[in-house]
């Protein structure tokens, strides 16, 4: 009896010791994984995430001068990389969005010190009055880890996710209905969220949140069930 009751105690040890280790890993993972989703939102949109004003004139690198996406929108990275981030091998190839600049795809994996230096350079200028240090390391972040490939998660030529729209309806009903309404409506300050039909941006704010705003990132979820979510969305009400 006490021989088991040691034995107990041993197991109920390790069990406890893996727990505590295995939380503490996850802490970490997640405190990286938060830098990253909060690159996806800087990579979205800097000025909102940081609750600046927005640039007056196109971004130096910006191809399309005096075109419908200058002033502000051409600082997005997004702008010249895509949601899906393939530039112009992507979704971006043709269309008004269309720059002809490659996309960020051949960074994903390299040291996001080399990339930090990257967005630093003249080509790109974003100075600390665009993006602080902290910044700059969290957008090198995503770049080099964040990226998911959406070809795998979008089905291009239908516009719409490779997911389970079912699923995706729970998921919408317990993570998002409570701000959005289970029609998409209840933020009266912007369009209905089934008037956004395009999947590849659609999956990009759900991994990292909207910039600017206090929604969850479901990165660690993921990429799947961000497609499951997008399947629903993409069902709701235009207007």
């Amino acid at each position: 009896m006490e021989a088991s009751m040691l034995a107990f105690r041993a197991t109920m040890a390790l069990f406890w010791t893996l727990a505590i280790m295995f939380v503490s890993a996850g802490a970490l993972a997640g405190e990286q994984e938060s830098s990253i989703a909060r690159g996806g939102r800087l990579y979205d949109k800097f000025w909102a995430e940081n609750k600046l004003s927005k640039p007056t004139e196109d971004h130096p690198a910006y191809p399309n001068k005096g075109g419908k996406y200058g002033k502000e929108v051409s600082w997005r990275c997004k702008e010249c990389h895509g949601w899906d981030y393939l530039g112009k091998d992507g979704a971006y190839a043709t269309g008004g969005h269309a720059t002809g600049i490659k996309g960020i795809q051949g960074a994903a994996g390299r040291d996001p010190a080399a990339i930090a230096a990257v967005l630093r350079d003249k080509t790109h200028g974003y100075t600390e009055a665009h993006l602080s240090d902290r910044d700059v390391t969290d957008l090198a972040l995503f770049v080099s880890k964040g990226q998911i490939e959406m070809t795998k998660f979008v089905d291009y030529g239908a516009k719409k996710t490779k997911g389970d729209a079912v699923k995706g309806e729970q998921y919408f009903g317990t993570v998002c209905a409570g701000c959005h309404g289970m029609d998409g409506k209840k933020i009266t300050n912007a369009e209905p969220l089934g008037a956004v039909q395009n999947p590849q941006e659609m999956m990009h704010k759900v991994m990292n949140g909207q910039a600017g705003e206090a929604m969850p990132a479901l990165r660690l979820f993921g990429p799947q069930v961000s497609a499951d979510l997008v399947s629903h969305v993409l069902t709701l009400p235009r207007q």
